[in-house]
């Protein structure tokens, strides 16, 4: 098949152009390449994905119709991935535009290609901090999530509202799977499990907020994408729900759901540095400190839909995971 993937020098993108390509698929990446964080990391990721004949890429923002444009015409898509996004919680307490420009006229200008182009099925990536204050756990699709605590995430949530009336009104069936705390080899710098390696390996303090009384849902990243291609196989069609009742958040008036991908096994955040340590092989010197702003205390996901559409959910543990990405970091750093 044919895929347009956005943010394809970013982690995610990386690694979803990564598995389509080696399973013989096209794939056209859009990326503008944004100075968020290193670029020569994301020059990298683009890089290795050009070992592959089927790949291509353009350059340019999700903003720029014209750039859009040009990798849609060369993509002539079946299935569209829109993962490109402005990422991060305490960033957008500093620079809410970029946000507001890439998460919402950004994904406006996506439903707009996928209401002309039609494609199979429009997948799109969302995040778990759209449950925000959300007391109930595990947090399940059909929960309210209207209680957004940082603009980052109700960019997102806006993004699904905008997303689910796009499916309404032009038919175009349409996947928003929320991501949680994924982590892995070739990961983002400005996440905690790229920040820690690097202080401990430099012998520098690690912050840790909340006085670590935080959990996250782990998710390493290729069992992500493992979920997210077997999503691809799984359009949404009204009146065809997955499961049992209740458990789908099909909409009843349009081929539009949203799923988590997640393990649905949090893990407490001293847990997690002290498999870090153990992975880098040395104590880290920590700075305790308390909840910032827009932090939640937990993450914590229902992957009942997820398997009931595609037989799997995540599995990977901290314990495989964390030394994974310690290898390539040092790998790639030379270290």
């Amino acid at each position: 098949m044919r895929f347009l993937v956005t943010g394809t020098a970013g982690f995610i993108g990386f690694h979803l152009a990564k598995r389509l390509l080696g399973a013989g698929h096209v794939v056209v990446g859009l990326d503008g390449l944004t100075p968020y964080y290193d670029v020569t990391l994301k020059q990298a990721r683009h890089a290795e994905l050009a070992k592959h004949n089927g790949f291509s890429a353009v350059i340019g923002m999700l903003e720029d119709q014209n750039a859009l444009d040009e990798a849609a015409a060369l993509a002539r898509p079946d299935v569209i991935v829109h993962l490109a996004a402005q990422a991060g919680v305490r960033y957008s307490l500093e620079n809410p535009k970029a946000y507001v420009d890439a998460n919402l006229n950004g994904s406006w200008n996506v439903l707009e290609l996928a209401r002309r182009l039609q494609p199979r099925h429009l997948l799109l990536a969302s995040t778990s901090s759209v449950y925000g204050a959300n007391a109930k756990v595990p947090f399940a699709e059909t929960d309210r999530a209207d209680e957004p605590m940082t603009l980052y995430a109700a960019t997102k949530k806006s993004m699904e509202a905008m997303a689910h009336s796009y499916a309404h009104l032009y038919g175009v069936p349409t996947t928003a799977f929320r991501f949680f705390t994924v982590y892995g080899p070739w990961g983002r710098p400005d996440m905690a499990l790229f920040k820690f390696v690097a202080a401990i390996l430099k012998g520098e303090p690690i912050d840790i907020y909340g006085e670590g009384r935080m959990s996250r849902d782990f998710t390493y990243v290729d069992d992500l994408v493992e979920a997210v291609v077997r999503l691809a196989d799984r359009a949404p069609e009204i009146g065809v729900p997955a499961g049992q009742a209740g458990l789908d958040s099909l909409s009843p008036v349009a081929p539009f759901r949203v799923v988590n991908i997640a393990a649905g096994q949090p893990v407490g955040l001293m847990e997690y540095v002290e498999t870090i340590e153990r992975a880098v092989g040395r104590p880290a010197l920590r700075n305790m400190l308390p909840m910032q702003p827009g932090d939640v205390p937990r993450t914590y996901a229902s992957a009942a839909l997820l398997e009931a559409l595609t037989g799997y959910r995540p599995d990977t543990p901290v314990s495989v995971g964390v030394p994974a990405f310690v290898d390539w970091y040092r790998a790639y750093y030379g270290i």
